[in-house]
């Protein structure tokens, strides 16, 4: 599919194009060959349409350029290399010893028998006798092996397969911390597209921190306060995520409002959600879920396509009484600044979460400034300061600050929530783990980055997930490895967004200690052994690759960085790793773990990764398709493994075990016996591959139509007469690169580190007055900016003065292949000729042997008139073909030359092109005179 889509401007597909996929791991001209021997193109400058470009076609080079040694070598394995084909029972044993998970329920999940494996074999064998006699080829176990119905994870588990009816505080919820920055805590990018992005990647909870608009409008904006971001408005925010809340999911999507702003201003909040979400927003509790203590939440299901919102509340009987004051237009709502902390202007306070995490045993952020409640709140999470029309839309996400699990317990209300930063959530997690799994059993807390991640870096959410914590929200603007767990996490369920917790995690009579080793009740622990047979398209370099495989869940289960494969050097394309086996011996708890393959070049780059939970991994040979470090999928990257699972089964038991768990095995021998009866009796196959070789013998002796290449600007770059002036550009570019590149990591180590000074050791309202901060990196940016611009300058005149040094020599160069090209043509032509005077010299001979051999003819003087007039037919025919070549060729010749004429044009309009293009480039840059930020 990616290759049909790239196309040049004529719609077809360049052979060239194609040819760079393959090309990693072999040479270019095996690679051509490959094309020639599919009935492709073998022509590099050549083109295709896409209808000419079948899937058979790809198919079949697929393997010519990559055989799968490997798949061959299991192939032969199972016949043990006894026949051409993989028999009935054969099959059989393999998909039950195989690719099948043992501790699977017999009677839930039935063991593999030849009416599954018909209609397997029937599905992938292509050959219809191999199927009438329950065979399966070589080519069609390829196949098998390569399709979705052999993923490495159960399919349905990428589909909607969860019950999605318990209390809202029973699922991991897809989070997002700081939803509005692109880039860095710190003098980063606000940005509306952020919000629609996390959302269509299948979040369910974005964040937006709410601050009073400045000018006349007084529009409410988005931004981290105090923290020198760039802001943008709070009502083109909520219509981004009207646009795409529920594009990726249809289960409900929570606002988490950092509010800080006035009351007049929070009207305007209450008015924007209330405009652009009209019905989707929850407005008041469901009838049957009221908000009641010791009541549940209510389920997803029952908030299909619902916005709720997450801010502080009013007492209940104060809204109902302002909220008629309000509607009747009586209700006051110009603040009183002595009252209202919130209302001061954002350069007054500090970052909301730079300050250090509260110690264990103190409160957690929720109702602290680190998540924006200035104003005076009670457990009850009530506060002085709220407009009641927002009030009134709060109901299911009432945040509070946090007093205690005791306390938690005590008051028994679900619909109240708290959040923690992330050391002050690990602080309670080691103190009183048990509790706090309990704690979100019931009611829903959020677990946010410390506030010294300035680089928008990401904490390990695994921890949280352990505990059950709902909403652990990352920095979706950050890929790092945080981030590709949580996205690979939240594949399963239809990438809904909620996943429901184990069954342990939601019972209220059983206890769950996420720092346990000791296997949790009612769980099996697991064994998991992983091996990498192979790779396949890792990538378009001739590089060394290796692969890592990791597992993450419980602490124990945890292993990272012990497990790698061998260095491959030079072969992205399919490198053959089949070392031993990486056994992640004990599993405690497999609904909680996931494995990470993450595949590297030999310098430590990251080439793909792939998160798969255990909970639905598929034992077997299986492909694992990679992703971008961004969990975006890769068209091609895979890797070839072999995954086994087994119930954990503890030292000195292992005999014992095997007879539970293979009652077939009294069967086995009468099974091995009859699969080699029918193995006996399989003739070889016997094809035209003799005819196949002649066809592809006369193919090689047609030359193959002459196509130049346009001699363009880029195409001249690549001559070797032009390669050592290019050398000794590319090598003065790429100083001045590492100059800059040097400068740079220079400026930004020195600012980070000037800016951790000026912050190291002071408290929030040391921060929130000091000018010094505000100062420094507004002096920062205007040195960024500056040494940017410089840079870009830099590079702009080299770039220039290297067209213009390389214009004369490109220009004779370009005479110089244009000749060559017509003395090519030349060349080409005169072959013709040569071998039609070859054809007409054998034509004669023949046809002076054919007269001679007439029987008809009975004297000479008839066979001299015979051959006479065949003469001079053939003499007519040759002339006329002669004639056909010449004109043929002098067309060729002309459109040759006037092509040549275009591209001397082109070149020269390109070179002022090339100057022009770099001339407008930095005249953009001056006029626009925006300032840089660096993520």
């Amino acid at each position: 599919m990616r290759l049909c889509f790239s196309v040049e401007k004529g719609g077809k597909i360049p052979i060239k194009v194609v040819a760079k996929t393959f090309a990693s791991g072999k040479t270019e001209k095996l690679v051509y060959q490959c094309f020639k021997e599919v009935g492709l193109p073998d022509d590099k400058s050549a083109t295709m349409t896409k209808e000419e470009f079948t899937f058979d076609k790809f198919y079949a080079l697929y393997h010519k350029v990559c055989p799968r040694n490997d798949i061959e070598e299991l192939f032969t394995s199972i016949t043990k290399g006894k026949s051409e084909v993989i028999s009935m029972a054969q099959f059989v044993q393999f998909m039950n010893e195989k690719q099948r998970d043992p501790r699977m329920n017999e009677i839930l999940y039935p063991l593999y028998d030849e009416k599954r494996c018909t209609e397997i074999i029937n599905d992938y064998e292509l050959d219809e006798e191999k199927k009438k006699a329950g065979q399966m080829s070589m080519d069609g176990f390829k196949r098998y092996l390569m399709s979705d119905e052999n993923a490495p994870v159960f399919l349905d588990r990428l589909e909607m397969y969860m019950e999605m009816d318990h209390p809202l505080a029973h699922y991991y919820i897809n989070s997002s911390h700081n939803t509005y920055l692109s880039g860095r805590q710190i003098g980063g990018k606000s940005s509306v597209e952020m919000y629609r992005q996390t959302l269509l990647a299948g979040c369910r909870c974005v964040e937006l921190d709410c601050w009073n608009g400045k000018g006349e409008d007084e529009e409410p904006i988005v931004t981290h306060g105090h923290a020198y971001c760039t802001e943008i408005l709070f009502k083109d925010c909520i219509q981004a995520i009207a646009d795409c809340a529920f594009v990726s999911s249809e289960y409900p999507v929570i606002l988490s409002f950092e509010n800080h702003c006035n009351r007049a201003q929070q009207y305007k909040l209450a008015k924007y959600c209330d405009d652009f979400f009209g019905e989707l927003l929850l407005k008041e509790p469901l009838p049957e879920h009221p908000l009641d203590p010791g009541l549940p939440l209510p389920p997803p299901n029952k908030l299909k396509r619902k916005i709720l919102i997450k801010n502080k509340r009013m007492k209940p009987e104060v809204e109902k009484v302002e909220l008629e004051l309000w509607l009747k237009g009586e209700l006051k709502t110009d603040d009183d600044p002595e009252e209202d902390a919130s209302a001061k202007p954002p350069e007054a306070a500090p970052p909301p979460e730079a300050a250090a995490a509260p110690p264990a045993g103190e409160p957690g952020a929720e109702g602290a400034p680190a998540e924006g409640e200035a104003a005076a709140v009670n457990y009850s999470g009530s506060t002085t300061n709220v407009h009641p029309w927002l009030s009134s839309m709060v109901n299911y996400a009432q945040p509070i600050k946090f007093q205690g699990f005791d306390k938690a317990i005590e008051k028994n209300i679900a619909h109240n929530m708290s959040s923690f930063a992330e050391a002050a959530g690990m602080n309670y997690l080691k103190q009183s783990s048990i509790d706090f799994v309990n704690y979100n059993k019931r009611q829903m807390s959020r677990i946010y980055p410390k506030g010294t991640r300035a680089d928008s870096s990401n904490y390990m959410p695994q921890v949280f997930w352990n505990a059950g914590c709902q909403m652990v929200s990352l920095n979706f603007q950050t890929s790092d490895l945080p981030m590709q767990l949580n996205q690979g996490k939240f594949e399963y369920n239809g990438g809904c967004g909620y996943l429901l917790k184990p069954d342990f995690m939601r019972r209220s009579d059983k206890d769950f200690d996420p720092f346990a080793d000791a296997p949790v009740d009612g769980v099996i622990a697991a064994q998991c052994s992983v091996k990498i047979i192979a790779g396949q398209f890792l990538s378009d370099k001739k590089v060394g690759t290796y692969v890592e495989v990791d597992m993450f869940g419980l602490p124990s289960d945890t292993v990272k960085k012990e497990f790698r494969t061998r260095l491959v050097p030079n072969n992205g394309l399919n490198p053959v790793y089949n070392e031993d086996a990486f056994v992640f011996r004990k599993v405690v708890l497999p609904d909680l773990a996931v494995l990470r393959f993450g595949v590297y070049e030999e310098s430590g780059k990251m080439i793909g990764q792939r998160i798969l939970p255990l909970d639905g991994l598929q034992a077997g040979y299986r492909h694992v398709s990679l992703r971008t470090e961004a969990n975006f999928p890769m068209s091609l990257p895979m890797l070839f493994v072999n995954i086994e699972l087994k119930i954990y089964v503890p030292d000195g038991f292992e005999d014992f075990m095997a007879m539970l768990s293979d009652p077939r095995g009294f069967a086995g021998a009468a099974a091995k016996q009859n699969e080699q009866m029918k193995a006996l009796g399989i003739e070889e196959q016997s094809g035209g591959a003799a005819r196949d070789a002649g066809k592809a013998k006369e193919e090689e002796k047609k030359e193959p139509p002459l196509v130049f290449e346009p001699v363009t600007l880029e195409s001249l770059r690549g001559e070797k007469g032009f390669q050592k002036v290019a050398k000794k550009q590319n090598k003065e570019l790429d100083t001045l690169k590492k100059k800059h590149t040097k400068e740079r990591m220079t400026m930004q180590k020195n600012q980070n580190a000037a800016i951790d000074r000026l912050i190291k050791g002071k408290s929030k309202d040391e921060i929130r007055n000091d000018s010094t901060i505000k100062n420094a990196i507004t002096e920062q940016t205007q040195q960024w900016t500056e040494m940017i611009a410089k840079h870009k300058k830099e590079e702009w005149d080299m770039l220039r003065q290297h067209v213009q040094d390389s214009q004369e020599a490109m220009k004779a160069l370009m005479l110089t292949v244009q000749a060559q090209q017509v003395k090519q043509l030349e060349d080409r032509h005169a072959r013709d000729i040569k071998d039609l005077n070859a054809k007409q010299a054998k034509t004669s001979a023949d046809t002076a042997k054919e007269v001679q051999n007439d029987k008809t003819l009975k004297t000479k003087n008839e066979k001299d008139r015979r051959l006479r007039e065949k003469r001079q037919n053939n003499i007519k025919r040759f002339m006329e073909e002669k004639k056909q070549i010449g004109v043929k060729q002098g067309r060729a010749m002309e459109k040759l030359k006037v092509a040549h004429g275009k591209q001397v044009e082109e070149f020269s309009t390109d070179v002022q092109k090339l100057l022009d293009m770099y001339k407008m480039e930095e005249e953009a840059y001056k006029i626009q005179g925006k300032s840089e930020f660096y993520a």
